[in-house]
């Protein structure tokens, strides 16, 4: 199997907050593509493993970035010791074997990279190759879905009407204060009573979007506070340095989320 490498093993640990399961298995089934938009470290990625394992199809994920070009993602000639040799790219590979092709923070690449899914969104569901003049019929088993944080993006690097218009959506937020605390428990180890402590940080910090800050604290956050209070970290000390220090460089803020801290502690 040319993807057994990129098939999930185990189960990655996923609590719904919705219907997102159910709606993201019907867009599966009929081989939808799929956006999901939502703040950073809300559970985006963890939920396409989860839907990939539950699915049972491999997962080709692609970090997108301004460097990023259309050779990255559908491939290029390479020359090797017996001459020059075509090397599909990680898109070309999901598309050949009917993966799940997971292209995270898509707003981040350049227009002209990622313009080269667009045959891939729509009836053909085929990718044009170029350099090696062939049309590439998209697997049955083909899936594309990308993700993005709308919140944050300017007007110059937001996505496309004509990209965006071509997928499904799924919105994301923060966890519910339960279900987040459930999940800071389960993944950092800690106990479900400190959880809800670190919980109620987040919350506040929350509150100051917009006042100062971009982001609130993100659920990613929030388990490396849980982490380093496992590890045996006093709770204030972990929440500072997983929190508070990354968040943002004005005293102000600062204080006003060390205040939050000490209140939750």
């Amino acid at each position: 199997m040319a993807l057994h490498s990129y098939r999930i093993a185990r189960e990655p640990y996923y609590r719904p907050a919705g219907d997102e399961i159910a709606l993201f298995e019907a867009a599966h089934a009929d081989r939808l593509p799929v956006m999901l938009k939502g703040p950073t470290g809300c559970g985006k990625t963890r939920f396409v493993e989860h839907m990939a394992w539950r699915l049972g199809r491999p997962l080709v994920t692609v970090a997108c970035n301004e460097d990023l070009t259309a050779a990255d993602l559908v491939g290029r000639y390479l020359l090797e010791a017996e001459g020059t040799v075509w090397q599909d790219g990680p898109l070309t590979l999901a598309v050949r074997h009917g993966a799940i092709c997971y292209l995270d923070e898509i707003v981040e690449a350049r227009a002209d990279t990622t313009v080269v899914i667009h045959p891939l969104t729509d009836d053909r569901r085929a990718l044009p190759l170029d350099k090696r003049n062939e049309l590439l019929t998209a697997h049955p088993d083909f899936q594309l879905v990308v993700a993005y944080n709308p919140g944050y993006q300017s007007v110059a690097k937001d996505l496309k009407e004509s990209t965006k218009q071509r997928f499904a959506a799924l919105e994301f937020g923060y966890p519910a204060a339960a279900i987040e605390a459930g999940i800071v428990a389960h993944e950092a180890g800690i106990e479900p009573a400190m959880a809800r402590r670190v919980v109620a940080v987040a919350e506040r910090s929350r509150n100051l979007r917009g006042h100062g800050l971009e982001e609130g604290a993100s659920t990613r956050m929030l388990i490396h506070a849980g982490r380093l209070i496992a590890r045996g970290v006093a709770p204030e000390a972990a929440c500072r340095m997983a929190i508070v220090l990354p968040l943002t460089d004005d005293p102000d803020l600062r204080d006003a989320l060390a205040a939050a801290v000490g209140a939750c502690f």
